[in-house]
This record gives structure tokens, C-alpha cells and sequence, in this order.
């Protein structure tokens, strides 16, 4: 099951929230302010973090902030009690995957769980990706699409790969494009994980 990390200041929220998420299965782990959430050790970065807005030193939105300019912040949450317009579309523009307002009922929190460790899966690079997920960008590739994957795995040229497929090297470059942006990768050895699904 996914990790869920808790970063709320109020003690009692924190053990509730623990509670509900552990019957339901999810792995938690909870801070009471970003600074406990920094020092936690690196290997503890959840698949999504559950975070308050109000809290002492640094706000949920600033840890937010933070966390954006390092590069490392996982699929978020935000649950409060003090919630309004301008916060949700801060939170939200900033990379949030939803904005739930205390108390909150169950199943819309585990839904929103679910989509943010969903959306969280997706943005990965195909090396941190797992095969479900690499299975499922395959997916959204059409055959001509898949065609060219093939041969780019192959190490074809563009050249080879129009001549192989009888089409113009332009339109080569355009599926190329479109393969790399569906399976999430920047350069062709990203695309090495594909190559032993492709070959099941």
C-alpha cells in the first residue's frame, strides 16, 4: 500500500488521521511542523503528503513553496480547518492535487489520496516508474507510435525509420515527440525500462 505522510501541528489530528489511514491499509508516518518533515530521514518521502495550511514557523503553503524550488515534492494534499478561495488556488496552482477542508468525510479523503499518489506515479521518470505505469503509457501510444518506438529502440535513425515505415522523415520527428512526451522521457536512454515490456 502507498505511504501517506501527515504534517498537521495539532497532536490529536495527526493520531486520527494515522488511525484512519492505517486501518485502511496506507503505510503513515506524521510531523507536526516542516521542520520535523525535513528532518526526517530522505528514504521517508511518501507517495503523498497530507498537509495543513496553519501551522507555526512555516505555513503549509510555504513548505509547499519550499519544497517545489528543491525539486522534491511529492503529490499534495491539503486538509485545514482555515481554508479559503485565495489559498485553495495558491495551493493549487502550485502543484496541489486537491484542497479539503476539516472535518472531512473518509471517502473523499481516500479518493484524494488516490488521485494525488495516482497523478504522483505518472509524472515520474521511467527509470523511477513502475511496470504497471510503464505498461500504461505504452497504452496511450497508437500503433504508427508504437511502430516508431520499436525502431527507436532498435537504434534506427530517423532516415531509417522513414524509409522502413514509408513515411517522410518530418513525420518521423513528429511521433518521436509524441513518444517521448507520453512515456515521460527526456532522452532515448529513458526509454530503456520499455524495452523488455515491449519484448513480452
Amino acid at each position: 500500500m502507498y505511504s501517506v505522510c501527515i504534517v498537521d501541528d495539532d497532536p490529536s489530528t495527526c493520531r486520527a488521521l494515522r488511525r484512519l489511514l492505517d486501518a485502511a491499509g496506507y503505510q503513515t508516518t506524521a510531523h507536526q511542523s516542516a521542520a520535523d518533515y525535513f528532518a526526517a530521514p530522505e528514504s521517508q518521502r511518501p507517495d503523498c503528503l497530507l498537509l495543513d495550511i496553519h501551522m507555526p514557523d512555516l505555513d503549509g503553503l510555504s513548505l509547499q513553496r519550499k519544497l517545489n524550488e528543491v525539486g522534491d515534492a511529492p503529490p499534495i494534499v491539503f486538509l485545514t480547518g482555515r481554508g479559503d478561495v485565495p489559498m485553495s488556488v495558491q495551493a493549487m496552482r502550485a502543484g496541489a492535487t486537491d484542497f479539503l477542508l476539516k472535518p472531512v468525510d473518509e471517502d473523499d479523503l481516500f479518493a484524494a489520496i488516490q488521485r494525488a499518489v495516482e497523478e504522483g506515479k505518472a509524472k515520474l521518470p521511467a527509470s523511477g516508474a513502475d511496470d504497471d505505469t510503464l505498461r500504461a503509457r505504452l497504452a496511450l501510444l497508437t500503433p504508427r507510435e508504437d511502430e516508431v518506438l520499436s525502431e527507436m529502440l532498435a537504434g534506427s535513425l530517423n532516415k531509417e525509420i522513414a524509409a522502413a515505415l514509408g513515411i517522410a522523415e518530418r513525420t518521423v520527428k513528429m511521433h518521436r515527440a509524441r513518444v517521448m512526451r507520453k512515456l515521460h522521457a527526456k532522452t532515448l536512454l529513458d526509454l530503456a525500462p520499455y524495452l523488455s515490456l515491449m519484448q513480452d
